[in-house]
């Protein structure tokens, strides 16, 4: 039996169309540091893109990691950026 990382569940629950709160990952990834988590993925070439959403039962906002697709804008500029690096 193989045993997967916080890194890869993480990675396959949001790629499974996933929007989770850094609370809910904690939870349940056992995930210490979600930040870091986020930006290991972030740098393997995963969007993950953090929003906000307002809750319809008591109209608070919290924000939810999400898989996504990167505009065309942003894969531009870092283009421009790794060209003139």
């Amino acid at each position: 039996m193989t045993t997967k990382t916080q890194t890869a569940k993480v990675a396959a629950a949001l790629e499974g169309g996933a929007e989770l709160t850094a609370k809910q990952i904690s939870a349940r990834y056992g995930v210490k540091n979600v930040r870091a988590v986020i930006s290991k993925l972030r740098s393997e070439g995963y969007s993950i893109f953090l929003n906000d959403r307002v809750s319809s039962f008591d109209g608070k906002t919290y924000r939810k990691y999400r898989v996504g697709t990167a505009p065309r804008s942003v894969v531009a500029a870092g283009y421009t950026a790794l060209r003139s690096a």
